[in-house]
């Protein structure tokens, strides 16, 4: 029903920025929150950051004052702008849409990789 676009993704030195998008086509407007995830090897998928459709946010505490969660509702965009990024955050970043309500539906991006050397 909703197929989610990402990128932006890319190699940063520490420090650095980068801003991921995500597109969300299909039937979008079934879809009220919108997140980022991410995942490095051997670890769990964890929560990035969410917004909801009408504005409010969370972060994970690692990267609050770093990364800014933002969304274009006319265009069923999502954004996530990476600021000082740290080796730490190299990670796989998947894009997640949700309906939190019923009909419950949840789905996910193909993921971009950012990779920070450190």
């Amino acid at each position: 029903q909703v197929q989610l676009v990402e990128s932006g993704g890319g190699l940063v030195q520490p420090g650095g920025s980068l801003r991921l998008s995500c597109a969300a086509s299909g039937s979008p407007f079934s879809i009220d929150v919108m997140g980022w995830y991410r995942q490095a090897p051997g670890k769990v998928r964890q929560l990035v950051a969410d917004i909801g459709s009408g504005g409010n946010t969370n972060y994970a505490d690692s990267v609050k004052g770093r990364f800014t969660i933002s969304r274009d509702n006319a265009k069923n965009t999502v954004f996530l702008q990476m600021n000082s990024l740290k080796p730490e955050d190299t990670a796989v970043y998947y894009c997640n849409a949700r309906r939190s309500r019923f009909p419950f539906s949840d789905y996910w991006g193909q993921g971009t990789q950012v990779t920070v050397p450190s």
